[in-house]
């Protein structure tokens, strides 16, 4: 599935939903169903920078060429928002990451429902995920 094709079923999946109390719900639920990261992984150098809540990001580039990302948070909100933002990136190239345009986040209205240290926290996760895929690309150009 492409990274505009999730986008749209995330947005098809909230318009679904008709106050933000059942949205807040569906995007906890979706931190709830994150597969758990290793604990190797939450360390210092993987806690984004930015962010009001611990957030724990990980990326390992596998053998076809595809970014794979693990995370975790200590809040519940932050985990189900770095979960959205996985699964529309992760598996995909690192070009195609850095390519995305994630109109998913305004069409479903979060940027205006979120607290301004909040908005600061989601934007802090995509440019880590951006810089990941940044570095991943460096590397297989050589």
């Amino acid at each position: 599935m492409t990274i505009n094709e999730r986008q749209d079923e995330i947005i098809a999946e909230m318009s679904e939903l008709d106050d933000w109390m059942d949205r807040y719900a569906y995007i906890i639920d979706l931190g709830n169903s994150l597969p758990p990261i290793a604990e190797e992984y939450k360390t210092p150098q993987n806690l984004i920078e930015g962010c009001q809540s611990r957030v724990w990001l990980h990326a390992d580039l596998n053998s076809e060429g595809k970014v794979e990302f693990t995370a975790d948070s200590d809040a519940i909100l932050v985990k189900g928002i770095i979960s959205m933002l996985i699964e529309v990136l992760s598996g995909h190239t690192p070009q195609e990451i850095l390519d995305a345009d994630l109109y998913f986040i305004d069409r479903i209205g979060l940027s205006e429902h979120l607290s301004p240290t909040r908005s600061n926290g989601l934007l802090a996760m995509v440019k880590q995920i951006k810089m990941y895929a940044l570095a991943y690309r460096e590397l297989e150009g050589r």
